[in-house]
């Protein structure tokens, strides 16, 4: 047998031990199979399940946040983990898997999907799909996708009938700012619209830090606009904070570079004025869902609001020629008004001190079709992968 053909098979007999983790196989049992088969226990890392033999037997080690060891050092950036069932780690991975296989597919009339992971006493996970009157009839298909995770299949009419009836309220503009530092959930200022501050984003290849908002917000005349952020205050004049860096459509995130004396801030003007001291993973928002937690977020217009979350690793088609990806769903249509987009979906750090919360996500829009009711917007995780970003 040639060299080739014996790696061909060995990669072959890797996937198929890789695949009966998926089917609730604890530890002892993949261990005596890898003896068994002749691998070595080493060949864990190339199977991506290294992290499976170092949990305990019934339970595997996630990955929940990036937070900093040193809170006032956005660089100090590591890992935070817990162990979690290994049923549900199964469920969550497979619904992660099966999600991304259908906005690969994107059958006639799929207008987006969400992972639902379930309690962790359940061991399960959900995945909700939204489809157009034109793709009702599409059951046997995502049965063969599915792959034993439930699918819940919603029709979404009408989905352009846009309409805002929000009552007008006044925007929540910065105090006088003292120390030069910003924080998020106020007022900002394009050349043509309003939208809310979010805290400090920083990138760590080049040490930066950056003003954020909506990309929508610069989106209608960025041709004719310098990309200027301006920050409107109570009884001062307003300022300037800096101009457009990156544009990010996808996400919809616009990184501003800071001009002149004002900076951004890890904090939140919420009445606590919580500082933030990281970010949640894909996996830590699943983790918050099995906990039954909520989120919670301050916007410029309709100021603080939680909620539960909907749905996690989302795919949006709704609004766009494009399908925007890692979207977290959660709240209700209410929870986010014209201006608040930009603001940040955040929870209480669970190891923090008092008044430290992690970001969940960055919130862009929200429902307006019968029958569903939530904000969405994109993952803080999304931002790290595709970017290199964080909060």
């Amino acid at each position: 047998m040639s060299d080739e053909s014996d790696i061909d098979h060995l990669v072959q007999r890797l996937a198929t031990l890789g695949d009966r983790i998926e089917t609730g196989m604890d530890r002892r049992q993949f261990v005596r199979t890898l003896a068994s088969g002749g691998f070595a226990i080493g060949m864990a890392q190339w199977l991506g399940v290294d992290d499976f033999l170092a949990a305990d037997d019934g339970t595997v080690p996630i990955v929940t946040a990036l937070v900093r060891d040193d809170p006032d050092d956005p660089w100090s950036i590591r890992e935070r983990t817990r162990d979690v069932p290994a049923e549900w780690y199964a469920a969550v991975k497979k619904a992660f898997e099966v999600n991304e296989r259908l906005a690969q597919i994107a059958f006639t009339g799929y207008l987006g999907s969400a992972v639902v992971p379930g309690d962790y006493d359940s061991g399960t996970a959900t995945v909700s799909v939204g489809v157009s009157s034109e793709g009702h009839s599409v059951g046997e298909m995502l049965a063969d996708v599915a792959s034993g995770i439930d699918i819940d299949v919603k029709t979404i009419i009408e989905v352009e009938d846009f309409q805002d009836d929000a009552e007008s309220v006044e925007p929540r503009f910065a105090d006088a700012v003292t120390d030069g530092r910003v924080p998020s959930g106020v007022a900002c200022e394009t050349p043509t619209s309003l939208a809310t501050l979010a805290p400090a984003l920083y990138h760590p290849a080049s040490e930066r830090r950056f003003f954020v908002t909506a990309e929508h917000a610069f989106a209608e005349d960025r041709d004719v606009t310098d990309g200027t952020l301006i920050l409107p205050r109570d009884d001062d004049d307003a300022v300037e904070l800096g101009t457009v860096t990156n544009y990010h459509p996808v996400l919809d995130i616009a990184a501003v570079e800071p001009k002149g004396w004002l900076e951004p801030a890890s904090r939140i003007d919420a009445p606590s004025r919580p500082r933030v001291r990281g970010q949640f993973t894909r996996f830590g928002l699943a983790d918050l869902v099995a906990r039954d937690r909520e989120l919670e977020k301050v916007g410029a217009l309709s100021g603080y609001t939680t909620g539960k979350v909907q749905g996690i690793d989302a795919v949006t088609c709704f609004t766009d020629e494009f399908c925007r990806r890692g979207q977290i769903r959660w709240g209700g249509e209410m929870d986010l008004i014209d201006g608040d987009s930009g603001s940040v979906s955040y929870h209480r750090d669970p190891q923090g001190e008092d008044g430290e919360v992690l970001i969940a996500g960055f919130n862009n829009a929200r429902t307006w079709w019968p029958g569903q009711s939530y904000v969405w917007g994109v993952g803080a995780y999304r931002l790290t992968e595709e970017h290199g970003y964080h909060f």
